[in-house]
């Protein structure tokens, strides 16, 4: 788990996707830390547990150090998710924003097609496995969102194989209206794709913009 802090006493939590690490925010931990906030960029074992274990572990050793001052959260892809399984059957104190990066909120049709593959399970975990489209995959369980949260879609892919099991505009992994939300305030799409988008500089100012105005720059 990192650790960045500056001197302001607003935190904001960075949760990365699925098989990815804590690594994979730095930038986005750094220009954050920049702009004043308290940032805890957190690793956690996304293919070892199911999204339910992750959520209620992950999320709650976070804000335990964040001394119950006001916190916001900027997740990429399964990150999101575990935030509104979290939220689901908790509140948080001083909750301020959420920013979703490439969130499944939706599912994916990845899953769909090629879980039952010899060694997505392996690649992918329990919690892959509760991402696909289904009305029992665990985000469509999962309800609207009742607090505040703006949503960035990636609209390009850099593996136009996954592109081709996936209808519509899409970043590679997840569709463009698996993104969007019932409740979300706001919501952009910008030309990056899944894997790179949380550290493109455009994704970036936007995520900048969201947190200090409640909207981005459309």
């Amino acid at each position: 788990m990192n650790n960045i802090q500056s001197a302001t006493k607003e935190y904001v939590i960075l949760l990365h996707g699925l098989a990815r690490s804590a690594h994979s925010m730095d930038k986005m931990a750094q220009c954050l830390t920049q702009q004043g906030y308290s940032v805890l960029n957190i690793d956690y074992p996304s293919r070892s547990y199911s999204i339910e274990q992750l959520a209620e572990q992950t999320i709650s050793d976070a804000l335990a150090q964040c001394n119950n001052m006001p916190v916001s959260f900027v997740t990429h892809s399964m990150g999101g998710i575990l935030v509104r399984q979290f939220l689901s059957h908790h509140s948080i104190k001083n909750l301020n924003k959420v920013v979703m990066l490439g969130p499944p909120n939706k599912g994916t049709e990845i899953v769909d097609k090629l879980g039952n593959l010899p060694g997505f399970h392996l690649v992918n975990g329990d919690a892959g496995m509760q991402l696909g489209t289904g009305a029992l995959s665990v985000p469509n369980q999962l309800g609207k969102a009742n607090f505040d949260v703006g949503i960035i879609a990636g609209t390009q892919s850099i593996n136009l194989l996954l592109s081709t099991l996936i209808p519509d505009a899409d970043d590679g992994k997840v569709s463009v209206e698996s993104t969007k939300i019932d409740g979300m305030n706001d919501h952009i799409e910008i030309p990056t794709s899944h894997v790179f988008m949380m550290r493109n500089d455009a994704v970036i100012a936007q995520v900048i913009s969201y947190l200090k105005q409640g909207k981005f720059n459309h």
